[in-house]
C-alpha cells in the first residue's frame, strides 16, 4: 500500500536538510510545534494544508514543488508494488517544424 503521507512526510524532511534547517528551526519559522513537524517528516501524522502550506512558506519552498516530488514518489512506489503501469509522456517538440522556404542545412 502507498502511504502519502510517508512520503510527503519524506519530502518533507529531505527539503528541511537540504536547506540545513532544524526540526527546531522550522518550528519556529512555521509556527508548529515541533512534536508535531517530526510525526508528519515520520509519516504518522495528516498535514493539513494550511499546515502543509505554513511548512512550505517557513522553508521558502513552492507547494507545488513539494506536491510534485510526492507525486512522482507515489508514482514510482506504484510501479514498484505492481499498482500501475509506467507510462512515457511523450516529450513537447520544442525545436520548430520547417516549411517550405526555410533553410534548414546547408553545405559548404
Amino acid at each position: 500500500m502507498v502511504l502519502f503521507r510517508r512520503l510527503l512526510g519524506e519530502v518533507l524532511r529531505g527539503a528541511r536538510m537540504q536547506r540545513g534547517m532544524t526540526l527546531r528551526e522550522l518550528s519556529a519559522e512555521a509556527r508548529v510545534s515541533l512534536g508535531y513537524i517530526s510525526e508528519i517528516e515520520r509519516g504518522q501524522k495528516e498535514a493539513s494544508s494550511e499546515l502543509l502550506a505554513s511548512l512550505c512558506q517557513a522553508m521558502d519552498l513552492p507547494l507545488s514543488d513539494v506536491l510534485r516530488e510526492v507525486a512522482d514518489a507515489v508514482a514510482l512506489e506504484e510501479v514498484a508494488l505492481g499498482l500501475a503501469v509506467p507510462t512515457i509522456k511523450p516529450a513537447p517538440i520544442t525545436t520548430p517544424i520547417a516549411t517550405a522556404g526555410d533553410v534548414v542545412a546547408s553545405a559548404a
